[in-house]
């Protein structure tokens, strides 16, 4: 768990004041508040914003120079002002790849000293056509920790907007870069953060008859990339526990589907549901407590829930055909699933305990994949017709929009603010697959980098 630290007392100057502890323990989130405006600034500054839906078309030039450091000193990580050097990079891709923000090109940007931090040299800014300036500096401290401060400005009110402070193991400078990168966005948005987040996925190699799928965890810009699992049996869906510590997922062991939990920490694995055959399309509820997944007995599949810790399923669904594909809504009151009871693949929507089950897509095609948005307001989903596509609707199925319209888009899982969601894309012909991104407007998208092909992304909650 990273360890951050918020910096009070950072007003005019860099001399630091007492360092209070908001470590949390899991799975409760970071909470760390915002420091009261500096000295002499006794009223709110205005409202500098960006426009989340005409964003794309026009976004928010904004400058984010190397952070300095006060001293060069070397640390596991490299030294600090190399660190800077990264850190001010990671801050820039996280906000380009947001699409709602243009950093200034290296060209435009001036060396910033280290007593300039909490001093802008606004007139310079404000002829770069620069709207906000991010700010910040890394300092070595003699416990071999690194303290990261990031500040975020109005060019031309020439007033502070933000800051933010954290004390991190060298290690972890990577993710202070990506707590940087939310501040700015959350401030300048309104939205919630998810630069710190993690993505699970399955990393697949090998010719298209005999794939190797192993399981594999990244952050989602692609870096700190690990695999988890071998390779010796086939892996498919994993997903994030609410509390980040664990992964539920289906198993090929012993040629038996199966739905499994690795533990993060200490790379076991479990069977969740003992004596049965095929178990697949696993899933948290919201408060972690029970896993909701598909079962298939007697030729028919169904929706049921189970204990985290394993026990006696209870089945939720019991309709002719395949009911499948279940996601919690976030209050855990509700459930999306896809089924073939009415002679195609569509949405539905039921009470968590089964109940008052009713159809909620009715567009062309066949509908899958279905997730509920972290927010509650939307259902992504996968569009079957004349190819596959990512899109969303309303939770009561109104509001289609399809947010892609590539050859072979599916399984979109959303990012934790529950504007961008990721998904797997495949290549027509070769059938080799990838991660990619893409927001609500649709026009956003990008690639995730990784070592090897990808399949079955899902976007974990922002770290604590």
């Amino acid at each position: 768990m990273l360890k951050l630290r918020m910096l009070v007392a950072l007003s005019g100057c860099l001399a630091l004041g007492p360092l209070v502890a908001q470590e949390a323990p899991p799975p409760a989130p970071l909470d760390v508040p915002q420091v009261a405006v500096p000295a002499g600034q006794d009223q709110a500054p205005p409202p500098l914003e960006v426009d989340v839906t005409g964003g794309i078309s026009a976004p928010m030039p904004i400058a984010i120079p190397i952070m300095p450091t006060p001293a060069v000193q070397s640390t596991p990580a490299g030294s600090t002002d190399d660190l800077g050097r990264q850190m001010a990079e990671i801050v820039t891709a996280d906000l380009k790849n947001s699409g709602l923000f243009t950093p200034l090109q290296p060209g435009q940007l001036r060396a910033v000293v280290f007593p300039e931090v909490t001093a802008p040299a606004y007139d310079y800014w404000g002829g770069t056509g620069a709207q906000a300036l991010v700010q910040g500096f890394v300092r070595s401290n003699g416990d071999g920790t690194l303290t990261v401060g990031c500040y975020l400005y109005d060019v031309f009110s020439k007033i502070e907007l933000a800051r933010q402070g954290f004390v991190v193991q060298p290690s972890d400078w990577r993710r202070a870069a990506h707590k940087c990168a939310d501040t700015v966005y959350t401030r300048l948005t309104g939205e919630g953060p998810y630069f710190d987040s993690r993505i699970v996925y399955v990393s697949e190699t090998g010719p298209k008859n005999k794939r190797i799928k192993r399981l594999a965890i990244m952050d989602q810009d692609g870096a700190n990339h690990r695999f988890l699992t071998n390779g010796q049996s086939i892996v498919l869906t994993p997903r994030f526990a609410p509390n980040q510590q664990s992964i539920v997922y289906m198993s090929y062991v012993g040629d038996q589907p199966a739905i499994y939990v690795y533990d993060l920490a200490s790379g076991r694995q479990r069977k969740v549901v003992q004596g049965v055959s095929l178990t697949f399309a696993p899933r948290f509820s919201p408060d972690g407590r029970s896993i909701l997944f598909s079962m298939a007995q007697s030729g028919n599949t169904d929706l049921y829930r189970v204990s985290a810790q394993g026990g006696s399923p209870q089945r939720l669904t019991n309709s002719p055909g395949i009911d499948t594909g279940g996601s919690y809504s976030p209050d855990g009151s509700r459930i999306v699933f896809e089924s073939d009871r009415g002679g195609s693949q569509q949405l539905y929507v039921m009470n968590a305990d089964g109940s008052n089950q009713r159809r909620i897509s009715f567009g062309g095609g066949r509908y899958g994949t279905p997730v509920w948005s972290p927010r509650g307001d939307l259902i992504a989903f996968t569009r079957i017709a004349g190819g596959f596509k990512i899109g969303v609707m309303n939770a009561d199925g109104g509001g289609e929009k399809l947010l892609t319209d590539a050859w072979g888009d599916e399984g979109p899982s959303w990012a934790p603010n529950g504007r961008v969601l990721t998904f797997l894309r495949s290549a027509q012909g070769s059938g080799r697959s990838q991660v990619w991104s893409v927001d609500l407007t649709g026009v956003n998208e990008r690639r995730i980098g990784t070592p090897l092909d990808g399949s079955d992304p899902s976007w974990g909650p922002v770290r604590p």
